[in-house]
């Protein structure tokens, strides 16, 4: 099964043939509670199914429910759930994602998906990237304050100290050796003489600046994520040192992460980051406060639509936990208000985002007690 971090926002936003089903519910990790998820699944499907009836014949419904149902019925996809599960199906298109972070209870038939408790999973807002290094070798993970995973470094990054350096790599590697067993509180000591120390030293610094030109180079400035540094503290100083690298954070993780969890190294990470997550949301506010002062913001969710269709928005925030049910023409920006339970109708906030993003705007999901106004949704316009 694919991951979200996988698939990414382009996924999402790829225009699927109606009807498009999208069921949203909190799961657990663990007995016994895990135990009524797959019941409120079933009810979550049913109300699909009672949708899809008011607009598709029965044949066309079951057709589309096939693969809902199928996941019902796989036991293994059940015993490995988190903390919410999203799932999405359409026409050829099926995909099933396990969620760090809880969600409400939804189940809405459209004519596009419900996207936005994913795309809040996704947004830049909390996104960052971890350099795990070491003298020896170099990995890179991706995530945000509720996932982390491993991502594979670009072709041209080393990832070890033989790739870094090869033949220029100094004899003082292979001289290292401890005196004494393993248990005897005996430290490293170097056969030889005349500096051996000092070379593997210079060989670490060589890796360092090696590792920190290819990651900036192939990931920072692509994604322009911040970075954070996770490795042992006697590493800190060194890299920071020679690091050209403008999206590296002051602060590092003190960990080396072969020798912990990607949920420990996550949750280290969002220490670090969490602060500048705050000042970013705050500075998006003061950013729209004085746009609309300028007469380039609006809060007004009509008003907007027909901005965002116009493609006259440059940055959309959208409060994460209000719903607007309704439609909007996208051709015009009108925005009819209605009934979720219809099999044409979505959250109005939920398609504003989908369209900002695909005429080239920035989204960002804020949470409820984040977000600059008090209509769920806050547009910093172009022109």
């Amino acid at each position: 099964m694919k991951t979200l971090l996988h698939d990414g926002t382009k996924e999402l936003l790829e225009a699927h043939e109606p009807p498009c089903l999208s069921l949203y519910q909190p799961t657990h990790r663990h007995h016994p509670d895990n135990q009524q998820d797959r019941i409120r699944y079933r009810n979550l499907v049913k109300e699909l199914e009672a949708s899809l009836q008011q607009r598709y014949p029965e044949h066309e419904s079951r057709e589309r429910l096939a693969p809902f149902l199928a996941l019902d019925d796989d036991r293994e996809f059940w015993n490995a759930t988190l903390e919410g599960l999203a799932v999405l199906g359409a026409p050829g298109t099926f995909r099933a994602y396990r969620l760090p972070r809880t969600v409400p209870e939804l189940a809405i038939v459209a004519d596009t998906f419900h996207v936005k408790p994913l795309l809040r999973h996704l947004q830049s807002a909390d996104r960052y990237q971890v350099l795990g290094l070491s003298r020896h070798e170099a990995k890179l993970f991706e995530g945000n304050r509720d996932a982390l995973a491993e991502i594979d470094l670009a072709e041209g990054v080393p990832r070890t100290l033989t790739d870094a350096l090869g033949d220029d790599l100094t004899d003082a590697h292979l001289t290292v050796a401890s005196y004494g067993g393993a248990g005897q509180g005996q430290s490293p000591m170097h056969h030889g003489h005349g500096g051996k120390a000092e070379e593997v030293d210079s060989d670490a610094e060589r890796f360092f600046r090696a590792v920190d030109r290819a990651v900036l180079e192939h990931h920072s400035r692509p994604s322009s994520l911040p970075l954070i540094l996770a490795s042992l503290p006697e590493h800190h100083d060194l890299f920071h040192r020679l690091s050209h690298n403008p999206l590296l954070v002051a602060d590092s993780v003190d960990v080396n992460p072969d020798a912990t969890s990607l949920d420990d190294l996550r949750a280290r990470a969002w220490q670090v980051i969490e602060p500048a997550y705050l000042a970013r949301l705050a500075e998006l506010a003061d950013e729209f406060g004085s746009a609309k002062a300028r007469g380039l913001g609006g809060d007004v969710v009509a008003d907007v639509a027909k901005a965002v269709v116009e493609g006259r928005v440059s940055r959309l925030l959208v409060e994460a936990d209000r719903e607007i049910p309704g439609r909007i023409d996208r051709a015009t920006g009108e925005m009819a208000v209605s009934d979720l339970h219809d099999p044409t109708v979505d959250d109005v906030l939920d398609d504003l985002a989908t369209l900002a993003l695909q005429m080239g705007g920035d989204v960002v999901i804020v949470p409820s007690d984040r977000m600059p106004t008090d209509t769920g949704i806050a547009a910093t316009y172009r022109y």
